[in-house]
């Protein structure tokens, strides 16, 4: 098996890590693309002491760190006034980011982190403690969750709740999300897929997106019906089962990222 054959199961993947890093699906992608041509190309070696899935995020990485001056969004301009989320983000970014979404959102154990951004141990534990500051600094928001199925809503709920968000409304079918927010609009819609009656949750958030701008999360045991690089795709996708420490980083980014709450708060 040829090496970019290994490395292609991992693609949806480091494509997802790299726009929820960046913000920006066409900037995230930018950087994947770059990243396979250099490996194709023979430019930047597949280490031996790591798994594929390791090595591919390395070699990110790699490019990310040699290219980011070109690739990377702009900076905070002259007289901004860094109260912009995505402006303190920045400010932190890349490595404290980088850190904190290659465990919570990627799965990634430290170790792993550690081999991919090339440090240590204590380094990312550091790296981490400090982007969660951050990102437990942005402002609570009001939360749609659309799924169909009680526990996983109640353990989504009670998480949403949790981080010192309120949950507006539980929605089990499209209609519902409908109805939800005709009464009050979120500022954060957490979404699954496949809903009780059969309807889609992706219909219900585009009936929602018509409406208003405000970040999306799904979360899905399907992730690949949304990473087919056949359509926009979302920036923020959870995989079930999931972990709190995923929502948790998913909802932190989602929030400060979203180019209308950062208008809002500039």
């Amino acid at each position: 098996m040829s090496l970019l054959a290994r490395l292609a199961p991992h693609l949806p993947y480091v494509r997802r890590y790299a726009r929820a890093l960046t913000g920006d699906q066409a900037t995230g992608d930018a950087y994947v693309r770059v990243a396979l041509e250099a490996v194709a190309a023979g430019d930047r070696a597949i280490e031996s002491n790591m798994t594929p899935r390791v090595a591919l995020y390395h070699v990110f990485h790699a490019i990310w760190c040699s290219t980011g001056a070109q690739l990377e969004a702009p900076r905070l301009e002259a007289g901004g006034s860094g109260d912009n989320p995505s402006e303190r983000l920045m400010r932190i970014a890349p490595r404290s980011r980088q850190a904190f979404l290659l465990t919570a959102l990627e799965g990634f154990t430290p170790s792993e982190t550690a081999q991919i951004l090339e440090t240590d141990f204590e380094e990312v534990e550091r790296l981490i403690a400090e982007a969660q500051v951050e990102i437990d600094a942005e402002l609570a928001t009001e939360v749609l969750i659309i799924e169909d199925e009680p526990v996983i809503a109640a353990d989504i709920e009670a998480l949403v709740r949790d981080l010192g968000h309120r949950v507006l409304d539980i929605a089990a079918t499209r209609g519902e999300a409908r109805e939800a927010v005709a009464r009050h609009a979120p500022g954060l819609v957490l979404a699954d897929i496949q809903l009780a009656d059969g309807s889609s949750g992706i219909d219900a958030v585009k009936d929602i997106l018509g409406r208003f701008n405000v970040p999306v999360i799904f979360i899905t045991a399907f992730p690949e019906r949304l990473l087919t690089g056949e359509r926009p795709e979302p920036t923020f996708l959870i995989t079930k089962p999931f972990q709190p420490e995923t929502v948790k980083a998913a909802i932190g980014q989602a929030l400060f990222f979203h180019p209308a709450r950062n208008k809002q708060a500039a």
